[in-house]
């Protein structure tokens, strides 16, 4: 997607259980289409399509 997040690396490995640092993975992840929707409710939708592909 165009709208990627940066990883970042920690002293700590606790750092890596924060919701916020496990979350810029699966974001990365997405594609351009979701991330790229107009609207909150377009986004909603693509990600709803896009999860439902993974199970």
């Amino acid at each position: 997607n165009g709208s990627k997040l940066k990883e970042g690396r920690f002293r700590l490995a606790i750092r890596e259980k924060f919701f916020t640092m496990r979350l810029v993975r699966h974001w990365n992840r997405l594609a351009r289409e979701a991330v790229d929707a107009s609207s909150l409710k377009v986004f909603k939708a693509r990600l709803n399509g896009a999860l439902s592909n993974l199970v």
